[in-house]
């Protein structure tokens, strides 16, 4: 796999997953467009998930710990 492949494959990746749509299925479809062979490039489909999640996290991240300090804050019922 090319860089540009990579790099194109990784826009894919980043622009569909947050919408209604199968990132995942959109990012096959890329490989088969180039001719990348599937199974060699694994650990690519890995690490672009994975990338995928690292930034969630970070672009929500306050919403994370905020979620994470309600649940363990002690409060009575009225």
């Amino acid at each position: 796999m090319s860089f540009f492949e990579a790099i194109i494959l990784g826009l894919i990746q980043g622009l569909t997953e947050f919408l209604p749509i199968s990132s995942s299925g959109h990012l096959e479809l890329g490989k088969f467009l180039f001719g990348v062979d599937h199974e060699a490039n694994f650990y690519f489909t890995v690490a672009v998930h994975g990338a995928t999640a690292l930034s969630t996290i970070i672009v929500l991240w306050k919403e994370i710990t905020s979620l994470a300090v309600g649940f363990f804050k002690f409060k009575w019922n009225d």
